[in-house]
């Protein structure tokens, strides 16, 4: 199941460059960023890099 970002999420940008398959991309203005289940691999990268812990399994 594909992690999810939370609205705890400072928009900084750490998971989407730590992301391994390219599966987080920017929200809305102001908005969490956004995962990609179809593009998400479990692998937890965003999870741990994730300076506000908005990140937890979805």
């Amino acid at each position: 199941m594909a992690y999810k970002i939370t609205d705890k999420c400072a928009q900084c940008g750490t998971c989407k460059d730590q992301c391994p398959q390219g599966a987080i991309s920017e929200g809305d203005p102001g908005k969490p960023y956004k995962i990609n289940p179809d593009l998400c691999v479990d692998c937890g990268a965003c999870e741990s890099a994730c300076p506000e812990q908005a990140i937890i399994a979805g």
